[in-house]
């Protein structure tokens, strides 16, 4: 009888009743049905406000409530992609990904993003892109300014990144992106001629530092009760090997950032707060244009860009949508994940 009770429908559930009404054990059965009844009522509620978005009604339910609401509000989706008033930690934000994504933070109308990295002062790049930024009514947020603010760290000292993040915190009284992006490469060695202090000084920044930032930041989310976002920059390396470089720390280390990604997703789910990773491909940034390698190998980008399917290496602005899509309320019920940005270098 439990099971034929359990397996009901709210719409069945009177009629069953009156199916064993008359029935010695109609007593039992009518009290298991409410039972039901109540419990599924209350589930219904409880999926209802556990899925509610912040911008409720939204989609086909503002559609719908529209119909009798004449004060509705207009289209939502570029409000779902709004980081209006938030602020966010970027590292390795001096220059390159790092400083691309933190502009695309600020664009998308964050309150303030402070990018930490290892040089004492900002180069050229950042001074540039902070006084872009300075002049910049955001997109999202006509009538508002958005700040870009610079932190000397070094994200291999746990404790001083903590310290930096609360800082921020007490400052800003909230934290709601992080974005891990400072990274090393390695150089070109036999795996089994490897050596050691070379191995650990580049898991020391890659892993340890990605994590101790993830950390600070998510510190400061769990302070102030923020449902917040976590973004890991790993890389395509983390999950398949680049064909003809020995480069085995780097992609041990990034390997390692995947699998943070998913433990810590898990860890602080029930916060609320959501950790994802991205995983480029071959980018095209300043790092590569000035370090010299492509003086010694002229035909680099070429074999590179024959990889994927776009027969091309990518730019460091097309990452700037995903990580607005990952650090928004448009990516609510994505965590745990890696997002492949890579041209289609894993479709072949």
């Amino acid at each position: 009888m439990l099971s034929i009770v359990n397996s009901l429908s709210q719409t069945r559930i009177s009629s069953v009743a009156r199916l064993f009404r008359g029935h010695d054990f109609s007593s039992s059965c009518t009290c298991l049905i409410s039972q039901k009844a109540t419990f599924y009522t209350r589930s219904v509620h409880s999926r209802s406000q556990q899925s509610e978005s912040r911008l409720a009604p939204i989609g086909v339910s503002a559609a719908l409530d529209a119909r009798t609401n004449s004060n509705a509000s207009g289209p939502k989706i570029f409000k779902e992609f709004s980081l209006s008033d938030r602020v966010c930690i970027v590292s390795g934000g001096n220059r390159g990904l790092g400083l691309d994504m933190a502009l695309a933070l600020c664009e998308a109308g964050a309150r303030a993003v402070y990018c930490l990295d290892l040089p004492e002062r900002p180069g050229e790049e950042w001074e540039a892109t902070r006084a872009f930024v300075e002049r910049m009514k955001t997109g999202v947020n006509a009538d508002k300014t958005t700040r870009l603010e610079y932190v000397s760290v070094d994200v291999t000292d746990q404790e001083v990144v903590w310290k930096r993040a609360e800082e921020v915190g007490d400052k800003e009284g909230r934290v709601d992106v992080c974005v891990a992006a400072a990274g090393v490469s390695s150089p070109s060695i036999d795996c089994l001629e490897f050596p050691g202090d070379k191995f650990r000084k580049v898991l020391d920044v890659n892993t340890s530092g990605v994590f101790f930032t993830a950390q600070a930041a998510g510190r400061q989310m769990r302070r102030f009760g923020i449902p917040g976002s976590i973004v890991l920059i790993s890389s395509m390396t983390g999950t398949i090997m680049a064909r003809g470089h020995e480069t085995i720390p780097y992609n041990t280390s990034k390997g390692a950032v995947n699998q943070m990604t998913r433990s810590m997703a898990c860890e602080l789910g029930k916060e609320g707060i959501r950790v994802n990773s991205i995983s480029p491909g071959y980018i095209f940034t300043r790092m590569v244009e000035t370090s010299g390698v492509l003086q010694q190998y002229p035909d680099l980008i070429e074999r590179w860009s024959s990889q994927n399917p776009l027969g091309r290496i990518g730019r460091p602005d097309e990452l700037r949508g995903v990580v607005t899509w990952l650090a928004s309320d448009a990516s609510t019920f994505c965590t745990g994940s890696d997002i492949l940005v890579t041209g289609g270098h894993h479709a072949w």
